[in-house]
């Protein structure tokens, strides 16, 4: 029986993808808490103190670590450097300073940090979602129908 370990392939680092799981997982988190939490209730200034580290270590991991370990991972797993240049398949990326026809040079590095930008952009979105959802909690979403005695919704035909 061949057995496939799949972290071993050369696109998986556990340190990258437990950091962006883990970070994901902790933003989201605030959901069910924002649910459970009645609007309007005073805050003391303790759940603020808590609330903001909370929200702080939820974005240090997610603009320091996970990028950092995204770049490690680049850098030292797969050798994405300055000097290796991407030429893309059957070399359609390849500059015409090496004989190519694109008109300027792609650096493994720059990619890499292309990709940076993109999970920085990732995160920027998901904090903007979640403080969306955070003001809009309690909120009624649709209009309220009038219901009969019976429950039943008293919705005209016509």
């Amino acid at each position: 029986m061949l057995a496939i370990d799949i972290l071993k392939w050369p696109g998986m680092n556990q340190g990258f993808l437990f950091s962006l799981l883990f970070t994901t997982a902790m933003a989201l988190a605030v959901i069910p808490f924002g649910k459970r939490r009645p609007v309007g209730t005073p805050t003391t200034w303790g759940e603020a103190m808590v609330g903001a580290v909370y929200v702080f270590f939820c974005m240090f991991l997610a603009f320091g670590v996970v990028p950092h370990q995204f770049i490690d991972h680049m850098d030292k797993n797969l050798g994405w450097r300055k000097d290796k240049l991407l030429t893309g398949p059957f070399g359609i990326l390849k500059a015409k300073a090496n004989g190519g026809s694109f008109p300027f040079t792609v650096s493994y590095e720059a990619l890499r940090d292309i990709l940076v930008v993109g999970l920085h952009v990732y995160f920027i979105g998901l904090m903007i979602f979640l403080f969306a959802v955070w003001q809009k909690r309690g909120e009624k979403v649709g209009k309220e129908v009038e219901t009969s005695s019976y429950g039943r919704p008293l919705v005209r035909k016509g």
